[in-house]
């Protein structure tokens, strides 16, 4: 047997994904699909290669949206047919168990595909390049961003997410200084900018023999890969200084014998770049020159940007008074983001990559454009 409160929630979940439906114009992206696909289909598409990957790129990204809400209203309409037959069959308990374990499940869901209705903004669905710079706090804070890229990089394929290691310092003793992720998939730069600021880890260090208390910090970028093709930007050689060293790792038969890994300084910015994932000191140099325009390309829209604290400028100092979020494991646990207030005692979970509350809490509440742009049900 179905409980009426059971009924209401079904009747809830059937208007948001209506209203979801709406929101994200799927029978307009729809129509452009089917305009892409008979684009792609003919003799000549290929003869101009560039536009041809950025109309594959689009009606790839277009589908990819439609098919999850599309999926998922599938999934709802069969729900509701459960309901029916539940109520036909009013002695079937594992039936209504069913219904109601589905409907959990989908009600839980429709927060995330809401959640991924908010990114919208231009350079949302690209990959996202993020870094990770140690800063107060030495050995400690070596540490600390060690394990904020393990956080990361488990957050990312939990995902779903493509990683890709494209620079790594070590620390002096322990941990790393710096290093810097390209994150690949489906609006992974949507969901990875949320990360940006500072983060701050109170703990007993293992580093002091004296096990006491001790505060790190660590800085966190987020920026969008860009392609030549979104930013007509021209970067002469005289505002490039070029370095190349040896890359450091756990060498091998090249990887530590020639001077592959680039460093690229742009001067009148004095933005740096460093990547040594290749072995071929060009490729690096090309994911490098990528990664630059797009730290010049965030800088530029910072200073055009009336609202500083959601981008390049918002870290502030690595230090005090500055942290998004504080990660407490002793003498309590706790986890908050001091953006939105979202907190959670589990501590492991989080460092184990189980971020998603704190994304969707700063996609919902404190990313600035969703103030006029939250999923209402519609009565």
């Amino acid at each position: 047997m179905i409980l009426p409160e059971d009924k209401t929630r079904l009747h809830e979940l059937i208007k948001r994904t209506n209203h979801l439906w709406k929101f994200l114009e799927c029978d307009d992206k729809k129509a452009k699909i089917a305009e892409l696909e008979q684009q792609m289909s003919a003799p000549a598409f290929w003869d101009d290669q560039a536009e041809a990957r950025k109309v594959g790129s689009e009606n790839n990204r277009l589908k990819q949206t439609v098919s999850k809400v599309e999926e998922f209203r599938s999934r709802v309409e069969d729900l509701e047919a459960l309901c029916e037959l539940c109520e036909e069959d009013e002695e079937e308990e594992e039936m209504s168990k069913e219904f109601v374990q589905t409907l959990e499940l989908l009600l839980s869901k429709i927060d995330d595909l809401e959640v991924a209705s908010f990114l919208n903004e231009p350079f949302d669905a690209r990959p996202a390049l993020l870094s990770i710079h140690a800063g107060a706090g030495g050995t400690e804070s070596c540490d600390w961003a060690d394990m904020l890229m393990r956080m990361y990089i488990r957050w990312a394929e939990r995902r779903g997410f493509e990683v890709e290691m494209q620079d790594l310092q070590p620390g002096e003793e322990a941990g790393i200084s710096r290093c810097s992720i390209r994150i690949d998939g489906l609006n992974a730069y949507g969901y990875a900018k949320a990360e940006r600021g500072v983060h701050r880890l109170v703990r007993i260090s293992p580093f002091d023999s004296n096990k006491r208390r001790h505060t790190s910090f660590c800085s966190v970028d987020v920026i969008a890969e860009v392609e030549d093709d979104d930013i007509d930007m021209d970067i002469p050689d005289d505002d490039l200084r070029i370095d190349t060293y040896r890359s450091s790792g756990k060498g091998g038969q090249h990887v530590n014998k020639t001077d592959s890994a680039v460093r690229l300084t742009h001067i009148p910015t004095n933005i740096v770049v460093q990547c040594q994932n290749q072995r071929s000191q060009l490729k690096n140099k090309q994911t490098a020159m990528k990664v630059l325009k797009s730290r010049i390309y965030e800088k530029q829209q910072d200073e055009k940007r009336a609202e500083m604290e959601k981008f390049y400028g918002d870290k502030g100092e690595m230090g005090w008074g500055n942290q998004i979020r504080s990660y407490v494991f002793q003498p309590y646990q706790m986890v908050k983001d001091l953006r939105t207030g979202v907190e959670t005692s589990g501590v492991q979970a989080v460092m184990d990559g189980q971020l998603d509350p704190f994304v969707n809490g700063w996609l919902r509440a404190g990313c600035p454009r969703q103030r006029n742009k939250e999923i209402q049900v519609e009565e």
